[in-house]
């Protein structure tokens, strides 16, 4: 129970990563909010969670809806943790063939999703002398794969955005860490891939040296731990749960 009592955002939270960190946090006793473009989803997983949790429909890039967003989790109480999951990739292709659209698509959700999270929570966790925040980047911004740059760019950008974060806001008490998962059992899973057959696993997994994917409940431990005080020594973090992959 070491969240138990603390109120957290958790955006993309209704499958995936999202949903593996959202059970978790509610079973280490906090209070969560799953954030979730898909509402319904949202609304249907903070009931299994149970009565402390909420759903809230939201698109992250949206500065109005994350400001609504927001406000409605701090009717609840202090906002003591936030978690800016929210992502999405592209079909792998050469840089060059990426429509802009997509682009655009690409750091709308993957990167101005946390500025704009951060203009709200972040004068709240000033006010209150701490809290914690953190990122859900990829090892694709470490250690990148051919034909996924635009999505490897907006990953790297989340990772230099946590560092910058973390030194500025840690005279704040506020931390920021981020985790840098392999390719996981998502539903994002197929795109980062472009296929998903037998062979295209067979060659992911053989770059792994643990010889799997990240998995919800993975990133769930690893999110617990470090928005705990556990971890209250570590900000500026970009821990890569990756079974070996960036070694």
């Amino acid at each position: 129970m070491r969240l138990d009592g603390r109120i957290a955002i958790v955006t993309g939270g209704a499958s995936g990563f999202g949903e593996g960190i959202a059970r978790r946090f509610a079973a280490e006793g906090a209070r969560v909010v799953v954030a979730d473009r898909n509402e319904a989803a949202a609304a249907a997983l903070a009931a299994d969670l149970g009565g402390q949790a909420l759903g809230v429909g939201v698109d992250v890039s949206d500065a109005d809806q994350v400001n609504a967003l927001v406000r409605q989790t701090a009717d609840l109480g202090r906002i003591e943790i936030l978690v800016n999951n929210a992502g999405v990739g592209h079909q792998p292709q050469p840089m060059e063939d990426l429509p802009p659209e997509e682009f655009e698509r690409v750091f709308a959700v993957n990167a101005r999703s946390i500025y704009l999270t951060a203009r709200e929570v972040v004068p709240l966790m000033k006010a209150a002398g701490g809290g914690a925040i953190l990122n859900i980047a990829s090892t694709g911004g470490v250690s990148p794969r051919p034909n996924l740059t635009w999505y490897n760019a907006s990953k790297g950008w989340v990772i230099t955005a946590t560092r910058a974060m973390a030194i500025e806001l840690a005279p704040s008490g506020v931390r920021v860490n981020a985790l840098n998962p392999v390719a996981g059992e998502t539903p994002l899973l197929k795109t980062f891939m472009g296929a998903d057959t037998p062979e295209v696993r067979a060659k992911f997994l053989a770059s792994i040296p643990l010889g799997r994917f990240s998995t919800p409940a993975d990133m769930g431990a690893a999110a617990a731990f470090l928005c705990s005080d556990d971890a209250s020594m570590i900000t500026g973090v970009a821990l890569e749960v990756d079974g070996g992959r960036c070694i």
